[in-house]
């Protein structure tokens, strides 16, 4: 399991590493094996609606100590489309069309769906600018 944070504590529990550091993202990779882990989600355990146990988000990164980062959507789609580039370059998944790998949506269809994402959040941009 992975997160996004703004800020994370000076020291992080054993199962908690620091993948990536970017000037405005820390991203951590949790071993969501681990038993103090698994502790720790029992310890946060609530009913977050009526029939439904979980961990609220919040409650987990204040026990880590660490502030959850909400990247602008421009940012994401920038890294879904480099993301969906490395994939279709990818070794493995041109071996997977090789043998006849034909999903009925495809990598391509992917990225279409992100640049007209993209472009209607640049349109959006531009309208708030002119109501400025």
């Amino acid at each position: 399991m992975k997160l996004y944070a703004k800020t994370i504590a000076q020291t992080l529990p054993d199962w908690a590493t620091v993948v990536t550091k970017g000037a405005d993202l820390f991203e951590i990779e949790i071993n969501d094996e681990h038993p103090n882990f698994q502790s720790l989600l029992e310890e946060l355990a609530t009913e977050i609606e009526p029939g439904t146990i979980g961990v609220k988000a919040e409650d987990l990164c204040s026990r880590l100590g660490i502030e959850m980062s909400n990247p602008n959507l421009h940012y994401l789609v920038e890294q879904a489309q480099a993301l969906i580039s490395l994939i279709a370059t990818h070794p493995d998944y041109k071996q997977l069309l090789k043998l006849g790998y034909q999903p009925d949506l495809n990598i391509a269809d992917a990225s279409t769906a992100l640049t007209y994402l993209q472009w209607e959040l640049d349109r959006n941009q531009e309208e708030e600018k002119g109501k400025v």
